[in-house]
């Protein structure tokens, strides 16, 4: 299982965001250089996220984005649901689509108790929760 490039980034983003909350406003150059992020890509990413609220765009000279809700409460759970790349329910881990106890693919059962401890990482687990751990974003 592996994430979209647009959740791959958006976390990368938010957590450089929240390691940088002393800092007013940044701007899209800075996160694109700094992350290593194509800058047209990084855009549209910053795009989606003010559309749901969680990043505040400011024009201007001076302007920049920063985040619009305390990183404690934005989960990784809702970056995933931006860019619809949360794990379903229903979803295979082999790609068939739909698969339950009923229809059930090869791993099915196997599958079940890491997508549910996945799920529940993703749910718990807070900006503030990722960031600032001297870890590479």
């Amino acid at each position: 299982m592996q994430l979209s490039n647009s959740s791959q980034y958006a976390i990368r983003i938010l957590a450089y965001m929240t390691d940088k909350k002393d800092s007013p406003l940044i701007n899209a150059t800075e996160l694109a250089e700094t992350l290593f992020i194509p800058y047209k890509f990084l855009t549209k990413i910053m795009t989606d996220l003010v559309k749901v609220d969680l990043v505040e765009s400011i024009r201007g000279r001076e302007g920049g984005f920063k985040l619009k809700k305390k990183s404690s409460d934005i989960m990784v759970g809702d970056i995933l649901d931006v860019f619809n790349d949360s794990i379903k329910d229903e979803q295979c881990v082999l790609g068939i689509g739909f698969c339950n106890g009923l229809c059930k693919c090869a791993l099915h059962d196997q599958w079940m108790e890491p997508k549910l401890l996945l799920q529940k990482m993703f749910r718990e687990s807070s900006l503030e929760d990722i960031a600032g751990r001297g870890c590479k974003i």
